[in-house]
Formats: structure tokens, sequence, C-alpha cells
């Protein structure tokens, strides 16, 4: 029968999730290799819905580790209908095989992690199985921090890559002017929101439920369309919500030098 210790009661979840975890768990339970299975993600927040994803961890016997890091394709293919996976090297995590299952179609990452690597983690996950409790006694003995965001690391980058951002406007780079200032938002905008919000600072998620209407519509603002001044207005905006939300004291100097080449990008297109 699965699970053998059932997720807690509260946590509801759509049937294709269920039906997954329900399904492969026991097939990963097969393989003597596999200490256990957990799930985190949305998961441990009680928010997955029809549209997310599956965020499971497998941890391996540490001398069986190498050997089943290299069979992973084979394995995810015996626990469903897969239709595509590739490794996560994009988003800074080799142990990462990112999955498409279906139908109905289901995005599930499965990451492989060595019982020896138990501790690098930035959240303590949900058990599913384990054997003889051996991932209970450990996952929980150290802490776990979703990574915040370093507000003295960012206001140390911030205005040069205003400044990136507006050399581009002027040159008339127009995709790559939008695309900085995606960055903006990406990366300093919405963690720095989320992390005064209370919620996980993990870029824009979910990023409308988790901020004022106020707030809101400052950072629709930031979004422009594929046109110069437009770029340009919504770097404006840019600037003006990081200033609103930032919590450490900025080198006025160099912001002045930069809201001055700002101004002399705009007079250039008058």
């Amino acid at each position: 029968m699965f699970p053998p210790q059932d997720p807690p009661q509260e946590i509801t979840l759509p049937d294709t999730h269920r039906d997954f975890i329900e399904n492969s768990v026991p097939r990963l339970k097969a393989d003597p290799r596999i200490l256990g299975v957990a799930v985190g993600g949305s998961y441990l927040l009680d928010a997955i819905d029809e549209f997310s994803d599956l965020d499971l961890v497998v941890y391996i016997d540490p001398q069986h580790y190498e050997t089943v890091l290299t069979e992973r394709s084979s394995i995810v293919e015996n626990i469903g209908a897969l239709l595509e996976s590739f490794t996560g090297e994009h988003v800074g995590e080799p142990r990462l095989l990112i999955c498409l299952f279906g139908p109905p179609l289901l995005h599930i990452d499965l990451k492989i992690v060595s019982m020896d690597d138990i501790e690098d983690k930035v959240e303590n996950p949900v058990v599913l199985w384990e054997r003889a409790d051996v991932i209970s006694r450990q996952v929980n003995l150290t802490p776990a921090e979703f990574p915040q965001p370093d507000l003295e690391w960012i206001e140390k980058r911030f205005w040069t890559w205003v400044h990136y951002t507006a050399t581009k406007i002027g040159r008339g780079e127009i995709f790559e002017a939008v695309e900085a200032i995606g960055f903006l938002r990406v990366n300093v905008l919405g963690p720095i929101i989320l992390k005064k919000s209370g919620a996980r600072p993990q870029g824009l998620r979910k990023l409308e439920r988790h901020t004022s209407q106020e707030e809101l519509k400052r950072l629709i603002a930031t979004l422009p369309s594929y046109d110069t001044r437009d770029c340009l207005r919504a770097l404006h905006e840019s600037v003006d919500v990081y200033i609103r939300i930032r919590e450490t004291p900025g080198n006025q100097s160099l912001e002045k030098m930069v809201d001055e080449y700002l101004n002399q990008i705009e007079s250039q297109l008058s």
C-alpha cells in the first residue's frame, strides 16, 4: 500500500498530481539503491493547483550515487508516461532532471541527491516514503532557509545595470532593452517585494498574490512595449519602484549621475 507515510491531511492535491505520486513512488521503491522519496516546492505551502509542477527529491545510497546519476534517464522512463526529460544545468542544478509526463501533461522536477549531501538544501521536504526512517532522521537536523535577496549586493549592482539598460535604449537595441528591464524585474523588484510580504522570494513567482494593488500597478508600469521611448519610460518606472522598496542606503552621487544619463538619453530621443 502506498504511501506508508501519508501526506498531511491538510494538503490538497489535484488528481493528476496525486495519481503520479501513487504510481511513481512504488516503482522507485523497487530500486534498492534508492533510500527514500520526498516532495518539496509548492507542496510544502499547500499551494499546489492544476497548473503546478511537482518537486520530487530522490535520495540515493552514496555508494551507488554516481551510477544512479548516469542511469536517471532510464529510471524516470520507468515511473510514468515520460514524454521528455533534460538536466538542469541551465538553472544551476545539474542533479535535477526536468521531466514532462503525460497525458495528462504534468511537469515533474526530480532531483537526485546522495545521502552524503542531504544537508545541501533550501527547504525541508516532506518524506513520502523511506527505508527505516533514514531520511526523517537526518533531513530536519539542520534548518533550511530559502535564499533571500542580498540587498547590499543588489544595491552595489543596480545602478550599473540601469546604465547598461539605458545604453541599449540609446543605441536602439530594443529587444536587448526589453530583456534588461525584465532582468531588473525578475532579479531585483520581484524578490524584494516578495520578501517584504513574507513570501518565498523566487523571481516573480505568484507575485500577484503577494502584493498590494498599488504596488501591482507600479510593477505593471515597468512592462515596456517594443518602442524606444516606452522602454525608457519603463526603465524610469523600474528605478522609481526600486527606490520605494529598497532598505539599504543608496549612493546618492551615483544615482544622480545615472539619472542624468537617463535624461541625456531622453533628450537624444527628442
